[in-house]
C-alpha cells in the first residue's frame, strides 16, 4: 500500500495536530488491514480491496449537488456541507446551535480516538486522516424544530468524514447524515453522539454512494440519564457497505431505538453490525434490522446485546428479518446476547427467506399482476422502516427508495 501510505504521510505532515495523527497512523499500520480469517471480517470481500487504488485528498473537490441532495437540503433548517471529509460550509445555525470544524484527537467519551478505537483498523484510519471533526452542539434546553442535514459528498478517491454531535440537557434535534458520490472511492466515516440528561436526538443516516464505493462506517451514541436516541440507518449504495452502529446506555432511564435497513443488488455486500451496551439499570434498547438482497448480492447482520452486571431492570430486544429476492442471493443473521445480570428482560429473533407465497397469491387473486404484487410486498416490507422518519423527509426518502426498488430484478419460484 505504498502509494496510499505516501499520500497519507504527506497529508498528515501538513496538519496542525500532526503528532496525534502520526500516533493513530502508526497504530493503523501495526494493526494492518483485516483478513477474512478474523471472525468479524469473514464475510467481507477483502480480496477486492487494494489501498493503492486510493489517494488521500489534500483539499476538497467540489461539484454541483445532485437533484436528490438539492431536494433534501431544501427541506432542512440548517445544511452543513462536507466534501471529501472537509467541512466547506457550516451554514447559518439557528439560535442555540453551534457548528464548527475542530482539529481534535478526542472522542466524545473523553478518551483519545486512538484509545477508544485501538483495535478498529478503519476507525484508526479515520483518526489519522479525517481533515477535522465537524462538531454540532445544541445548547441545553434548545429545541431545534427543523432538521439539520449534514451533506457528505465524496468526489476524491478517498474520504474520511468525522461528525460529532453534542446535545445539552433537555435539548432536542433531528439530524440527517447523507452520503453520496464515491465512485471507485474509499469512504470511511466516523460519527459520535453525546446526548445529555433528558435530551432527545432523532438521527437518520442515509448512504446512497456509487455502486463501486467501499463504505466502512462506525457510529457510537453515548446516552446519559433519561436520554433518547432514535436512529435510522439506510444503506443503498456501495460495492461493500459496512456499518457498525453502537449505543452505550450510561445512566438510568436512557433509551436507544435503532432501525437499520438495506437493499442489495448486483454483487453488493451489506454488512451491518450493532452493539447495544447497557451499563446502567432501567435502560432500554430496541433494534429492528430489515433488508433485502437480489441478484448475487449478500448481507450480514451481526448484533450484540451486552448487559453489564448491576444494570437491573434493563429491557433490550433485537430483531432481524431478511428477504431473498433471487435464488443466488444470500443472507446471514447472527444475533448474540452477553448478559451479566439476572433481573432483566432480553430477547432476540431473526429470519431469512423469500417472499411469502400465500401473500403473493392473495394479491394475485385480487387481480394484481405477479410483478406488481411482488413490488407491493417488497415496499410493504420496507414501509415499517420508513414511516418512522420525520414528516419533512419521509415522503422524499420513500420515493427515492421506491425508485431504486423499481430497478431490482426479483426472481422467485
Amino acid at each position: 500500500m505504498k502509494l496510499f501510505a505516501d499520500s497519507a504521510s504527506s497529508f498528515i505532515a501538513d496538519r496542525p495536530d500532526a503528532a496525534a495523527r502520526h500516533l493513530a497512523w502508526s497504530a493503523f499500520e501495526a494493526e494492518g488491514l483485516p483478513v477474512t480469517s478474523d471472525e468479524v471480517w469473514r464475510y467481507a470481500p477483502l480480496g477486492d480491496l487494494s489501498l493503492d487504488r486510493f489517494r488521500v485528498a489534500r483539499e476538497p473537490d467540489r461539484f454541483a449537488d445532485s437533484p436528490f441532495a438539492s431536494e433534501l437540503c431544501s427541506r432542512a433548517g440548517l445544511v452543513v456541507r462536507v466534501v471529501d471529509g472537509f467541512c466547506v460550509d457550516a451554514g447559518t445555525a439557528p439560535d442555540g446551535v453551534v457548528v464548527e470544524s475542530v482539529d481534535s484527537p478526542r472522542s466524545l467519551n473523553g478518551d483519545t480516538l486512538l484509545a477508544r478505537y485501538a483495535s478498529d483498523t478503519f476507525a484508526l484510519m479515520n483518526a489519522a486522516l479525517a481533515p477535522a471533526s465537524t462538531v454540532i452542539r445544541v445548547a441545553p434546553g434548545v429545541v431545534v424544530d427543523q432538521p439539520i442535514v449534514v451533506l457528505n459528498v465524496t468526489n476524491a478517491t478517498s474520504s474520511f468524514p468525522r461528525t460529532m454531535i453534542e446535545l445539552g440537557r433537555g435539548a432536542s434535534a433531528t439530524v440527517v447524515e447523507y452520503y453520496e458520490g464515491g465512485a471507485e472511492a474509499l469512504v470511511v466515516p466516523l460519527s459520535e453522539y453525546a446526548i445529555g440528561d433528558n435530551a432527545s436526538l432523532q438521527l437518520i443516516t442515509y448512504q446512497r454512494l456509487a455502486s463501486s464505493a467501499w463504505h466502512v462506517a462506525r457510529t457510537t451514541g453515548f446516552l446519559h440519564r433519561d436520554a433518547r436516541l432514535r436512529q435510522a440507518v439506510i444503506g443503498m449504495g456501495g460495492h461493500y457497505d459496512r456499518s457498525r452502529n453502537d449505543a452505550e446506555m450510561l445512566e438510568t432511564g436512557s433509551e436507544n431505538e435503532l432501525r437499520t435497513t438495506f437493499l442489495g443488488s448486483g454483487s453488493q455486500v451489506h454488512d451491518f453490525r450493532t452493539h447495544q451496551f447497557h451499563k446502567a439499570g432501567r435502560s432500554r434498547s430496541t433494534l429492528l434490522s430489515k433488508g433485502a438482497v437480489a441478484d448475487d448480492s449478500r448481507s450480514v447482520y451481526t448484533g450484540l446485546i451486552e448487559i453489564e452486571k448491576g444494570a437491573k431492570r434493563t429491557d433490550a430486544r433485537q430483531t432481524n428479518h431478511n428477504l431473498l429476492l433471487s435464488p443466488s442471493a444470500h443472507a446471514d443473521s447472527v444475533p448474540n446476547l452477553d448478559i451479566r445480570e439476572n433481573d432483566v428482560m432480553c430477547a432476540h429473533a431473526s429470519s431469512v427467506g423469500p417472499l411469502n407465497e400465500l401473500q403473493r397469491w392473495y394479491l394475485e387473486s385480487r387481480g394484481v399482476s405477479r410483478d406488481e404484487a411482488e413490488r407491493l410486498m417488497i415496499q410493504g416490507f420496507f414501509n415499517e422502516m420508513l414511516t418512522t422518519l420525520p414528516a419533512e423527509l419521509a415522503q422524499l426518502v420513500e420515493a427515492d427508495v421506491t425508485s431504486i426498488l423499481a430497478t431490482v430484478r426479483v426472481v422467485t419460484p
